[in-house]
């Protein structure tokens, strides 16, 4: 069956988990891999199955990606994203349902992974700027920067070994 890898990546956590995708599947059935403004997309049209990532943009995936995703009519699509916020599989299913909304019905969905992924180094100055100017909002921010710094150590190992198993039991 043949395959395409697309992905948007913002800092290059997205792109480390399209990498692992493409390490878990036979290399000769690609037919495609690259950003999603770089990849071809006439090959695109013609992979059987698409494995689409991208990074949480406000609780979605980009509009340039979501154009992609119209585009998948009558494909297996396996969804994979990072996301700054949200260690937890609530927010992740969330987000995922966000980016569903872009794929047409005849799209068939066979799998779906989300993990945490580092963020710029500015989100966190930020944030201790915005506690230090609004101390009746420093708890708040110290959440923000605590999540901030667990989300700097994502992707891991373990992120990418459960990826990996994903896209290998969506086979």
């Amino acid at each position: 069956m043949s395959y395409a890898i697309v992905y948007d990546s913002s800092t290059g956590n997205t792109e480390q988990l399209a990498r692992a995708v493409a390490a878990a599947l036979p290399s000769e059935d690609c037919v495609a891999f690259g950003r999603v403004g770089d990849v071809d997309r006439a090959a695109l049209a013609q992979a059987d199955r698409v494995y689409v990532g991208f990074w949480t943009n406000r609780g979605d995936c980009t509009d340039e990606l979501a154009e992609v995703l119209v585009t998948l009519g009558g494909k297996d699509v396996f969804l994979f994203g990072t996301a700054g916020f949200g260690a937890d599989e609530t927010y992740f299913a969330g987000v995922v349902s966000r980016v569903l909304v872009h794929l047409p019905e005849s799209a068939q969905v066979i799998g779906s992974f989300m993990c945490q992924g580092r963020m710029p180094a500015v989100v966190r100055s930020r944030y201790v700027q915005t506690a230090e100017a609004k101390p009746e909002q420093a708890a708040r921010m110290q959440q923000l920067i605590d999540n901030f710094d667990e989300a700097s150590n994502h992707p891991n190992d373990d992120d990418l070994a459960r990826l990996r198993a994903a896209v290998v039991g969506a086979e």
